[in-house]
């Protein structure tokens, strides 16, 4: 039981997170313009929803392997955009390297604690 509350703490954490970057104006998102931040290098950081399409989420993990930036699935469309104060967002790219390092760190402990859910 505590890991799942552990789990969903993080995740509202992400989420404070992805709107702090929206505020600071250091996220992206929305197709072509996600696209094209990921192929810059500006991205330090994609999240890509867990219900996005198939493919979407080739396009941004290809994408994101080939220009060596660190991609995860993480949330849904729909909570995504209301973290970021937008319509549903199917992926979205963090260009600050201290946000995405943040992010990254809530998301490894969010799966963490799903992975041990029951096993413990």
């Amino acid at each position: 039981m505590k890991h799942s509350a552990d789990a969903s703490q993080n995740e509202r954490q992400i989420y404070g997170l992805l709107s702090l970057c929206r505020k600071a104006g250091k996220v992206k998102s929305g197709g072509q313009i996600l696209y094209d931040c990921i192929a810059s290098g500006e991205a330090k950081l994609v999240l890509v929803a867990t219900d996005a399409s198939m493919n979407t989420r080739k396009k941004c993990f290809d994408k994101c392997a080939w220009n060596h930036i660190p991609v995860m699935l993480f949330g849904t469309m729909d909570e995504m955009g209301r973290a970021l104060g937008m319509t549903e967002r199917a992926g979205v790219a963090v260009t600050d390297a201290g946000f995405a390092e943040a992010i990254q760190k809530k998301t490894e402990r969010a799966s963490e604690g799903r992975e041990t859910n029951g096993k413990a």
